[in-house]
């Protein structure tokens, strides 16, 4: 994490520290998040700065549980907000229906999802959507097992994969767009929600191979190199450039937040959520990820405040782009 937002964590921490002393936390008010590691970093920044500006009156939790573990527990009205790396699902909208859920979707970034190897891998610096889907596919499992299997090219080495766990959005947006069904994947990998586990893994290994969000990437990039993504046009490297041109694709995505609609009835989740999309084009920028235009974010606090529920994406966000996104939620 950035040092500015470990700073911010010391001030929150000693908010929330003076609040328990003097026996306000227990009585403060709790916003709940809970979700993707992708938004977390978003969203944990934004909680902090709100936490300093309210002086511990109120206290946000942000947990890390994946896009569909924030879902299960927001359709099943445990907490305020889903952090998500991917629009909501069928079936998660449907379990919301009948638990009474309804929920007002506000995108609050776009995310360019990495492929990273190790530094000393100098033969795959550019990968092509095939050989990414040769390599997870289902029917890999047990049968792709050495980078020369892929490019005759590369070593005969055995190749030591890394990628979030089955509860990720980001695994379901990558195996969706690469593979072309989302959770359609190989299982003989190192699999973890948390990103931090892939980072260390892929940074220990020569012969390793990994995905997850691009600030996790950013944050590591003297330990781990990106991979060029060639989807027909040659290799490009993800960057705030070839995000908004569209260019990198297919793994340049929107990311989310959840709002539970009857949350909003609560002073604290408007104001947390009016503060968000204050805030959102710097703090985004800040973690690493592309902010969406301020119309986006204004939209976001109208539906807000007119309760407009619902969602455009329909279940899937693959090739969606940074231009489009004001014109799909203006239809919502």
């Amino acid at each position: 994490m950035p040092n500015s937002i470990n700073f911010r964590t010391l001030i929150a921490t000693l908010f929330l520290s003076a609040s328990v002393t003097t026996g306000i936390a227990n009585a403060s008010p709790i916003v709940k998040i809970d979700g993707s590691s992708t938004v977390f970093p978003i969203t944990e920044a934004v909680a902090e700065d709100f936490q300093i500006a309210k002086r511990g009156a109120v206290r946000v939790t942000v947990g890390i549980s994946g896009t569909g573990g924030g879902f299960k527990k927001f359709c099943r009205n445990e907490i305020d907000i889903a952090n998500a790396s991917r629009p909501i699902t069928q079936l998660e909208m449907e379990a919301c229906k009948q638990a009474g859920v309804q929920f007002i979707e506000m995108p609050i970034a776009f995310d360019a999802l990495t492929v990273v190897v190790n530094p000393q891998n100098t033969w795959s610096k550019t990968i092509t959507v095939d050989e990414l889907k040769k390599i997870w596919e289902p029917g890999a499992q047990g049968t792709i097992t050495s980078w020369n299997q892929i490019n005759p090219a590369w070593p005969d080495k055995k190749i030591k994969l890394y990628g979030p766990g089955a509860d990720s959005g980001t695994f379901e947006y990558f195996t969706e767009a690469i593979v072309g069904k989302a959770k359609s994947s190989r299982g003989d990998f190192t699999a973890s929600e948390d990103d931090n586990v892939l980072v260390q893994g892929v940074a220990s290994d020569i012969y390793a191979l990994g995905f997850f969000g691009f600030a996790y990437y950013i944050e590591n990039s003297k330990k781990i190199n990106a991979v060029a993504i060639d989807s027909g046009n040659g290799g490009v490297i993800p960057s705030a450039a070839t995000v908004e041109n569209n260019s990198y694709k297919p793994l340049s995505r929107p990311i989310f937040i959840y709002v539970n609609a009857k949350s909003t009835e609560k002073a604290e989740v408007n104001e947390f959520i009016n503060f968000y999309m204050k805030n959102a084009p710097e703090l985004v920028t800040e973690v690493k990820y592309f902010p969406l235009s301020k119309e986006v974010y204004n939209l976001n606090i109208e539906h807000l405040n007119k309760k407009k529920v619902g969602t455009v994406f329909k279940g899937t966000g693959i090739n969606i782009k940074l231009e489009d996104i004001l014109k799909l939620e203006s239809n919502l």
